[in-house]
C-alpha cells in the first residue's frame, strides 16, 4: 500500500522507530560510556597514560567497528525473514552467523596484535609506545566473544527485541567502571595499572556481554519461536559465504570511516601528548552524540528490511525518509549543545589547562559535522535494509580516504612538496577540517543514493 507523508503516518512511523531505537540508544551510550570512562579515569592519572589509552583505543576502535559492521549482515537477513514470515529459517541463520563470528573474531584478533607494529614508526615516547602496545595485546582477547555477541545482538534487534542490548550494556558499563576504579588507581590492594587496567576491564566486560546475552536468549519468552540452540549444526559454507558477501562491504564501510579517525589520531601523535589527549577527548564526546543517529539507523535496518520482506517497498521508502529526518533533527540539537558547552565538556574529561583549551577549540569542528555525520549513518543503514552494501562502501571509501584523510594531511602536516599546503602545519585543527568535509561528501552522496534507490523500488512495487 502507498504511504502518504501525513502527520498521523509520520507520527506512527516515528513512534515505531523510536520503540526500536531507544533501548539500542541507551545500550550504545553505555558502550561508548566505557570508552569515556577509560579516557576520563586515565586522564586523571598522567598525560602519558592517557596518550597510551588514546593510541591503543584508536587501533581497538578500528578493529572493533570493522568486526561490528561485518557481523551486521545478520540484521538485514533476519529482518527480511521476519517480514516474510519465514520464522523457521531464523535459527539456522543465527547458528551460521555464530560460526562466521568465530572466524571473523579470530582474524580480527590476529590483525589487532600485528597492528601494534605501527607504533614503532610514529615517533612515540618509549613509555607511551610500550603501554599502548600492551593495551592492544590485552584487549584483543575480547574480539572473538565480541563478534559472537554482535551476531546475537543483530538477531535480537531484527525480531524487534532490543531491550536486552540496553540492560546488558548498562550492566557492562557498571562493571567496567568498577574494574577500572580498582585497577587504574590501584584500590583494594591491586597494583596501580593505569592504561593496562582499562584494557583488562574492557576485555572482561566483552566476555560478560556475550554470556549475559546467551542467558537472556535462553530464558526470555520473546526468543522461543526462533530459539537457535535447539540442536548442533556444523558450518554451512554457502550460507556463511552469502552473509560474508553482504557483511564484508559493511565492515569495509565501517573501516573506511573509523580507520580515518584512527589514522588521524596516530598522525597527530607527533604533535605531543597535549594534542593527542585533546583530540581524543573531542573525538570521544563526538562518539557519544553519534550513538543517537546510529541507534536510529539500526532501527531503520529492521523497519526497512521487514517492510521489504513482506513485499511493501512503499512502506520501506516511507520508513527510510522518516528515519533520516529524525536523525538530522537530532543532529541540529547536538551541534548547538556542543558549540555552547564546549568548555564545560572539556573540563569533565581532564584537569590539564592546556588540554582543556585545545579540546574546546576542536569541539567546534565536532559541532560542525554533527549534521553530515547523522545523515550519512542513517542513510547508509537504510540502504543496508535493502540488502545493498557495495555502493555505500564505495561512497565511504571515496569520502574518507579520497577526501577527508588527504585533505587533513595537507592542512595538518603542511608537506612542503604540495604547492597549496599552508605555510605552517595546522596540527589537529587541519585534520578536523578534513573530517568535516569528508563527512559532508558522504552525507550528500549516501542520502542521494538512498532517495533514488527507495523511489525506484517503490515505483517497481507499484507497477506489480
Amino acid at each position: 500500500m502507498p504511504y502518504s507523508f501525513t502527520l498521523p503516518n509520520i507520527r506512527r512511523e516515528a513512534y515505531s522507530l523510536w520503540q526500536l531505537a531507544w533501548p539500542v540508544l541507551v545500550g550504545q551510550l553505555a558502550t561508548v560510556g566505557m570508552a569515556a570512562a577509560d579516557v576520563a579515569m586515565t586522564g586523571h592519572t598522567s598525560a602519558a597514560e592517557l596518550a597510551a589509552v588514546s593510541l591503543g583505543a584508536s587501533v581497538w576502535s578500528i578493529i572493533l567497528l570493522t568486526v561490528s559492521g561485518t557481523m551486521m549482515a545478520i540484521n538485514t537477513v533476519v529482518a527480511h525473514e521476519v517480514g516474510a514470515g519465514a520464522f523457521e529459517r531464523i535459527p539456522h541463520t543465527v547458528r551460521q552467523a555464530l560460526w562466521k563470528a568465530a572466524g571473523v573474531g579470530l582474524i580480527a584478533a590476529l590483525l589487532a596484535n600485528l597492528s601494534t607494529l605501527l607504533f614503532d614508526h610514529l615517533y612515540l615516547e618509549p613509555e607511551v609506545n610500550a603501554r599502548a602496545s600492551m593495551f592492544v595485546h590485552i584487549i584483543s582477547v575480547g574480539l572473538i566473544p565480541f563478534a559472537a555477541y554482535r551476531a546475537l545482538y543483530g538477531y535480537s534487534a531484527s525480531i524487534n527485541h532490543t531491550k536486552p542490548v540496553m540492560v546488558i550494556a548498562i550492566l557492562g558499563l557498571l562493571l567496567n567502571v568498577a574494574i577500572n576504579w580498582v585497577l587504574v588507581f590501584g584500590h583494594f590492594g591491586a597494583p596501580k595499572m593505569g592504561a593496562l587496567g582499562c584494557a583488562i576491564a574492557t576485555a572482561a566486560v566483552v566476555w560478560f556481554d556475550l554470556l549475559a546475552m546467551l542467558v537472556w536468549v535462553r530464558i526470555a519468552p520473546a526468543y522461543r519461536q526462533t530459539y537457535p540452540f535447539t540442536r548442533w549444526e556444523w558450518p554451512h559454507w554457502p550460507e556463511i559465504w552469502s552473509m560474508l558477501k553482504l557483511g564484508v562491504p559493511i565492515g569495509v564501510t565501517y573501516f573506511a570511516e573509523v580507520s580515518v579517525f584512527g589514522a588521524v589520531s596516530l598522525l597527530i601523535a607527533r604533535f605531543g601528548v597535549v594534542t593527542v589527549s585533546a583530540h581524543q577527548i573531542a573525538l570521544n564526546f563526538s562518539s557519544l552524540t553519534f550513538m543517537v543517529p546510529l541507534s536510529f539507523g539500526i532501527g531503520m535496518i529492521a523497519r526497512v528490511g521487514q517492510a521489504l520482506g513482506e513485499g511493501n517497498p512503499q512502506r520501506a521508502r516511507f520508513a527510510s525518509i522518516v528515519g533520516l529526518s529524525m536523525s538530522v533533527g537530532f543532529a541540529v540539537l547536538s551541534a548547538v549543545f556542543i558549540a555552547l558547552f564546549r568548555h564545560q565538556i572539556a573540563a569533565i574529561y581532564t584537569s590539564d589547562p592546556a588540554v582543556r583549551e585545545l579540546c574546546a577549540h576542536l569541539l567546534l569542528f565536532a559541532a560542525l559535522f554533527q549534521l553530515s555525520d547523522a545523515a550519512q549513518v542513517a542513510a547508509s543503514c537504510a540502504i543496508r535494509g535493502y540488502k545493498v552494501t557495495r555502493a555505500p562502501m564505495v561512497i565511504q571509501l571515496i569520502a574518507f580516504w579520497g577526501v577527508a584523510l588527504p585533505l587533513g594531511c595537507v592542512l595538518g602536516l603542511a608537506p612542503q612538496w604540495i604547492p597549496f599546503a599552508p605555510a605552517t602545519p595546522m596540527s589537529a585543527a587541519g585534520f578536523w577540517i578534513g573530517l568535516v568535509l569528508g563527512l559532508t561528501v558522504a552525507a550528500v552522496l549516501l542520502s542521494t543514493y538512498l532517495l533514488r534507490l527507495s523511489q525506484r523500488r517503490a515505483l517497481a512495487g507499484a507497477e506489480q
